[in-house]
């Protein structure tokens, strides 16, 4: 019955929605099934295309952008090539939250327009703007990419999400189950008993794709392993939201025995990267984007360098962002994946730059390495957070296992001061869990240090 109801909802459901909402959301995505096995060169052509007819737009109907380009004495006529882009700066988000009233585009009024909150992990959020067209465009490349899974339209996801937005009514409720049937373990509770109830939902359902935070699909994946339970039977598991460590995906694909697919994006511009079936690294999102990655020193990252991820969108032009610094860093990858699509790949996020650890010297160093190194090298350790407090104090909260011993302990002290210089105070805080945030997310590496 499920089976049937899958079918029934991406032959049927959804095709009519869409055409009963004047949807281009189906067409388009048809779309990208073909571009993605286009030759890389043929899809710098159509970026490069996109790109230019953003910047002329840009310039000829949005102040703020305009401003930008009068300030530095460019014009969209002196961008005559992809690297040109760099004469243009950084676009940060307190620009934007400075210049909210001038960032949308001529001929777009907020109240005509979908907005939403970015999550706010700083303790500030953004407010966003998009057309209904931007969001059908940006939802038909999800679904392109959530095939890479195995999913198909019309299958039921099990999500692993914090707060999720329960549908209401009959109304919400209809609309739900026929055309994005999902079911939902909040991270805000993941218990034996939330665990137990989501499992019961599951076989209800029979989801194909379990889609979530990565840390907390591992966490699912650790009361599942407990429980000696194996109804959970995923075609395809999606990790997205926060960085996916190698221990936890090793973890992850050991319980369900299959592999785990890493997807990177944001709120402010949706699907950044994305791993396919070959899992090679992450094919770059660029017929929707142009991504740079930037060194500290301003110059662009080569293959296999970290650098900052900067991205223009070129399908907003109701609130563009152009050259945008999402405060995270990547590195790029000059490897061709064996799956033949002409998408480029990133090797993987690093980490977020407020991630970044910072030593005396003013060098930096990605907290998610930190904990690499130690959870593979030191016994005993479940789960790891590090707090720095200061240049010369670090709080290592840590979720013991029965092997980590008085000799782990002191190891992995020394393992810190080596990294930040032997006058670190190290303080090991033992903990029953790692506490999750307000967006139900688990944050690794926290950096309290000004980086100014």
């Amino acid at each position: 019955m499920a089976r049937m109801l899958a079918s029934l909802r991406g032959a049927v459901f959804e095709p009519l929605h869409c055409t009963l909402t004047h949807s281009s959301k189906l067409a388009y995505w048809r779309e990208l099934e073909r571009t993605q096995y286009k030759t890389e060169d043929e899809l710098r052509h159509i970026q490069w295309k996109r790109l230019k007819e953003q910047l002329r737009f840009v310039y000829e109907n949005n102040r703020y952008y305009h401003d930008t380009f009068v300030r530095h004495g460019v014009t969209p006529d002196d961008l005559k090539s992809p690297g040109d882009i760099g004469k243009l700066p950084v676009l940060t988000k307190k620009d934007i939250r400075d210049n909210a009233h001038k960032i949308i585009s001529n001929g777009y009024r907020r109240d005509g327009l979908m907005s939403f909150k970015t999550g706010g992990s700083t303790g500030k959020s953004l407010e966003l703007y998009i057309t209904e067209e931007c969001s059908h465009l940006r939802n038909a490349c999800a679904i392109r990419h959530d095939r890479w899974t195995g999913w198909e339209i019309g299958d039921t996801v099990g999500a692993v999400w914090g707060n999720p937005i329960l549908p209401k009514g009959i109304k919400q409720n209809v609309k739900h189950w026929l055309l994005t049937p999902t079911i939902y373990l909040d991270t805000m509770n993941i218990s034996d008993e939330a665990v137990l109830e989501f499992v019961k939902q599951w076989k209800s359902a029979k989801p194909t794709l379990l889609f979530g935070h990565a840390h907390s699909i591992f966490m699912l994946a650790k009361i599942l392993d407990r429980l000696g339970t194996d109804l959970l039977k995923p075609r395809g598991i999606l990790s997205t939201s926060m960085m996916l460590m190698p221990n936890e995906r090793s973890y992850i694909e050991n319980v369900f025995n299959i592999k785990v697919t890493d997807r990177y994006g944001c709120e402010e511009v949706s699907l950044i990267a994305s791993e396919c079936e070959r899992h090679e690294g992450m094919h770059l999102n660029i017929e929707h984007l142009f991504i740079e990655f930037i060194k500290e020193d301003g110059r662009p990252a080569e293959s296999g360098e970290t650098g900052r991820i900067i991205v223009t969108d070129l399908m907003n032009k109701a609130m563009p962002f152009i050259r945008y610094q999402i405060e995270d860093m990547g590195i790029p990858s000059a490897h061709k994946c064996s799956c033949g699509r002409g998408l480029p790949l990133m090797d993987h996020v690093v980490g977020r730059t407020a991630d970044f650890l910072i030593r005396r010297d003013g060098s930096r160093v990605a907290g998610i390495s930190l904990i690499e190194n130690t959870l593979t090298k030191i016994p005993g350790i479940e789960q790891m957070q590090i707090v720095q407090e200061g240049l010369n104090h670090i709080v290592l909260n840590i979720v013991a296992g029965r092997s980590f011993t008085q000799s782990a302990q002191k190891d992995i002290i020394v393992y810190f001061q080596q990294q930040f210089g032997t006058g670190t105070h190290v303080a090991i805080n033992q903990v029953s869990e790692i506490e999750v945030e307000k967006s139900g997310k688990y944050r690794f590496s926290i950096c309290k240090v000004d980086a100014s």
